[in-house]
């Protein structure tokens, strides 16, 4: 039972919770109503959506599994107390965990191409592999490379279950007739409203755990943003992102009272928009990595609100 524990700490459960919780509500709060508000439904049943979701975890857990493989040294001196490959579970053990994780989410993905409309599943499912090994191996080491991918990755979570029915229309011209009556304009907006949130505040999160980590980094040769240019340049570049995404949040709020959704508003001015605000003002006076560790936490928290957010829509 204590393995089995440590087997989902490792595979940090939460997060994985998150994406679920991400692609399910985009599905069912905004995707499918866009679809049955004029009686037709998205090509990708409760089934498919399922397989297309557990695919993301695999390869999400995978992902984290290589990630702390590669880590091992780095982590004795960061985090020393969260320590599990090596200490736990055995480093080969690990990494054929990774691989039946990332075979398993690769295979699923072309399951999906092959009984469904949709195609490229399969193959994007090998580029996200590709991409969360070759950050752990070598991109998160470098100079912002490993910041966009993981939020680039972060991002496609969400627009993966979007893609999955654009890619089928495109490729088909008599589903495209089918769906014709659909507003592709407004899944389009929405789709990539939260996409860009996800991506922003996942590039807000890289920066902050750099920050926390940048000791033992350092120690390893990593050239990340507050080794290169320091730890002041770094909550710079963090609070300008910060501020950016407030300020997009202000002017979707300010489009959404127009239109009478108050509920929507105070829920983003009260939830996302005042916590970005504190992690503004957290970020400007951190200094250790107790506190840096605080400040990620709470960006999770905004995160999970984001994506509560789509119920709204």
């Amino acid at each position: 039972m204590k393995l089995l524990l440590l087997f989902f700490k490792l595979i940090r459960w939460p997060n994985l919770v998150f994406i679920a919780l991400a692609q399910y509500l985009f599905y069912y709060c905004i995707q499918y109503k866009i679809y049955t508000s004029v009686s037709v439904y998205p090509m990708l049943n409760n089934i498919y959506l399922s397989l297309l979701c557990f695919s993301s975890i695999c390869i999400a857990a995978a992902g984290y599994i290589i990630n702390d493989y590669f880590d091992v040294n780095i982590d004795i001196i960061n985090k020393p107390h969260k320590l599990i490959i090596g200490k736990f579970i055995k480093p080969r053990w690990a990494m054929v965990w990774h691989w039946i994780l990332s075979l398993t989410g690769i295979a699923i993905g072309f399951y999906i191409d092959y009984k469904t409309p949709t195609s490229l599943i399969g193959l994007s499912n090998i580029i996200c592999v590709l991409l969360l090994f070759g950050y752990s191996v070598s991109l998160k080491r470098k100079l912002l490379s490993g910041n966009i991918v993981i939020s680039l990755l972060t991002a496609w979570t969400i627009l993966v279950i979007p893609f999955a029915e654009w890619n089928a229309l495109f490729n088909n011209t008599q589903l495209r007739q089918i769906y014709i009556d659909v507003d592709f304009k407004k899944l389009y907006r929405i789709g990539f409203l939260y996409t860009g949130f996800s991506f922003i505040i996942s590039l807000i999160r890289e920066a902050i755990k750099d920050m926390e980590d940048m000791e033992g980094d350092r120690q390893y040769g990593c050239k990340t943003m507050p080794i290169v240019w320091g730890l002041r340049t770094t909550k710079v570049f963090t609070a300008v992102w910060i501020i950016v995404l407030i300020g997009v949040l202000a002017i979707v709020q300010l489009y959404t009272a127009q239109l009478g959704w108050w509920i929507s508003v105070s829920y983003c001015i009260l939830l996302i928009m005042l916590p970005l605000g504190i992690a503004l003002k957290k970020l400007l006076t951190a200094q250790t990595a107790k506190a840096f560790h605080a400040l990620s936490s709470l960006i999770k928290l905004i995160m999970l609100a984001g994506i509560v957010s789509m119920i709204f829509f």
